[in-house]
């Protein structure tokens, strides 16, 4: 909307042109750096003489169509369009882990591409040696001057590779070709959808399940520093937390939702995928779509990296509904935008996409499933994608293929309700797939239409239980109140992963984690039918019964014939208390240590 017409002509080009480069003194100094042919330099220094040399630099100014100086002189195509004086490119190390990547640089010496993220490209292919898989992939601009492209290869498997690349501006290419070896170094890898129990996720590195659970960090990035960023990434990680939705071009800077925050020297939610002219005007920023804010994106490599290191997932968030301004729905601008992304961080594992927060804010239903299936097909490693409408229910692709997994958004405190719904409204569609609640509220955060309380770290943790008892998954956000740019400027939690050990809400949820993971929880599914007094189970029948009480007491669970090893489990705290095994089809337990909410295991012995 707010992108800039690019210029007819820039200074450089009518000093130069034919694009030589500047600071070219002579005819004799522009041939050895274009190395023209004999036969071209022979027909200029004819035209030299048949024209004056006005005229003929006002022929090249105006810059008549190749098809008219070919005609009228008989020049070669090849010296009327700028070409770099040359392209070179640097070989990738010889050997990586599966599932990390090449990057294979291409340097353009003498670049004169008038915009080069839109004319120029670098381009690939890459296959097993064996030649049984192959991926097309697509490199980036990464110099505003086009005088750097690079290109990403992953290893999804090992092996010896093969490889091809171009790159190409107008009629000039030149390629090269190479090798390398990826190992099996047990590296994560890809999230997916489990194929054997597609309601959970599996890394397809290890073939381990992955226990999804995320908080937001929109405006991560958006610290200045990288130190900031790793430091917030990291202590995510220890409090277990292994997922982070992090925006990629959202802007927010109207209210900051009430919270603690503001823009300063340290962070600013007011990110730049684009070059701005104003880029601290959330209203006219003056985008500059056809070009890209390099410094910025390769700040989110960075971040990318240090977070794959840790094994923590990123949610790669295209946009944002609380963005003031956005690219034309569906235009080149836009896509232009999710080309770059997917040709830039695609090769990175540790990624899902996400359409965009509050989706159904600016895009409808058709664009959401247009666009699902251009990132589908853009992206040779097919990372899992979702989009995050605000009315869930309503704005789910659950059929189409490139749809992954949900990602909610509601703020109820009937979550276990919803997930069972959920489950039955996926069951519908024939395409089993994960379930997931990604906005159900933040630490400490009331909207005006919130009870009092409702979002307190531990309202937000019994809700998280309730989801994962229905067989769902979690994201939650973490309080903003230790503040940013604002004293004691520690905080900023779920606008952007900052925190302290002040802050203790995932505690709690590292404690679901421990319960969870401690048994093979993928293989069971709801069913709180074999359960009374308002608890839920989980179960795969005749091995293994999850229970969660919410207020403690006894429960009296409907078992299959057999002996089985019981073990009470804090949810607050964490604490487990063995108990005499469980016998007999139906068992009663006794009660529970205190009032709190209390989760039993019980395992077939």
């Amino acid at each position: 909307m707010f992108a800039r017409d690019a210029p007819l002509a820039r200074k450089a080009d009518v000093d130069r042109p034919f694009g030589n480069p500047i600071g070219s003194q002579s005819p004799a100094r522009e041939r050895d750096t274009w190395k023209f042919s004999p036969h071209d330099a022979l027909i200029i220094d004819k035209l030299a003489g048949y024209l004056s040399l006005n005229f003929w630099r006002g022929v090249i100014r105006v810059r008549m169509s190749c098809f008219f100086l070919v005609t009228f002189a008989g020049l070669s195509p090849s010296i009327l369009f700028g070409v770099p004086a040359e392209v070179s490119f640097m070989k990738p190390a010889a050997q990586i882990a599966r599932f990390d990547f090449v990057e294979i640089s291409a340097n353009v010496r003498g670049p004169d591409a008038a915009n080069p993220f839109e004319d120029a490209s670098l381009s690939g292919s890459l296959e097993t040696a064996d030649g049984s898989h192959r991926w097309a992939v697509d490199g980036f601009c990464d110099s505003a001057d086009g005088t750097l492209f690079r290109i990403r290869f992953m290893a999804p498997l090992a092996g010896d590779y093969k490889y091809t690349v171009t790159y190409k501006q107008g009629s000039f290419t030149k390629s090269a070709t190479g090798g390398f070896r990826a190992v099996e170094a047990q590296k994560r890898g890809l999230l997916a959808v489990d194929p054997q129990y597609p309601w959970h996720f599996i890394w397809q590195g290890t073939g381990e399940h992955y226990f999804f659970n995320g908080t937001t960090a929109y405006w991560l990035v958006g610290f200045r520093d990288d130190h900031t960023i790793q430091y917030s990434v990291d202590r995510l990680h220890r409090l277990k937390v292994n997922r982070l939705r992090v925006t990629l071009a959202g802007r927010e800077a109207s209210t900051f939702f009430g919270e603690p925050v503001m823009i300063g020297q340290a962070w600013t939610p007011l990110i730049a995928a684009w070059p701005a002219q104003s880029a601290d005007d959330p209203l006219h920023p003056g985008f500059d779509y056809h070009r890209f804010n390099l410094p910025y994106w390769q700040k989110f490599d960075r971040m990318l990296q240090f977070a794959r290191d840790r094994d923590m997932n990123i949610s790669v968030v295209l946009d944002m509904g609380d963005s003031k301004v956005h690219p034309a729905a569906g235009g080149e601008d836009e896509h232009r935008y999710i080309r770059y992304a997917v040709n830039r961080l695609a090769a990175f594992s540790n990624i899902t996409w996400d359409l965009g927060d509050d989706l159904d804010a600016y895009r409808d239903e058709k664009w959401t499933h247009e666009t699902g299936v251009l990132i589908q097909g853009l992206d040779p490693y097919k990372h899992l994608e979702t989009s995050h409408p605000a009315a869930s229910n309503d704005h789910q692709d659950r059929a189409s293929s490139w749809f992954g997994f949900t990602s909610y958004q509601d703020w109820s405190r009937k979550q276990h309700e919803l997930i069972l719904a959920s489950r039955k409204l996926q069951e519908k569609t024939g395409r089993i797939i994960p379930q997931t609640n990604e906005e159900y509220g933040y630490e400490d955060h009331y909207p005006f239409w919130a009870l009092p309380d409702s979002d307190s770290a531990d309202v937000l943790r019994r809700t998280a239980w309730d989801i994962y008892m229905a067989g769902g998954y979690q994201t939650a956000g973490e309080s903003a109140r230790r503040g940013t740019n604002i004293r004691p400027d520690m905080g900023g939690g779920w606008l952007n992963g900052r925190g302290d050990d002040t802050q203790t809400m995932f505690l709690g949820y590292g404690h679901i984690v421990d319960f969870f993971t401690s048994f093979e929880w993928w293989k069971t599914n709801p069913h709180d039918e074999l359960v009374n007094n308002g608890s839920y189970c989980l179960a795969d029948p005749g091995k293994i019964y999850a229970i969660y009480l919410p207020h403690g007491g006894q429960v009296t669970v409907q078992l299959q014939p057999g002996r089985y090893r019981a073990t009470w489990f804090s949810a607050l705290t964490g604490e487990k208390i063995e108990l005499p095994p469980a016998d007999g089809a139906v068992w009663t337990s006794p009660a529970a240590p205190d009032q709190n909410d209390w989760a039993l295991l019980l395992q077939a012995l």
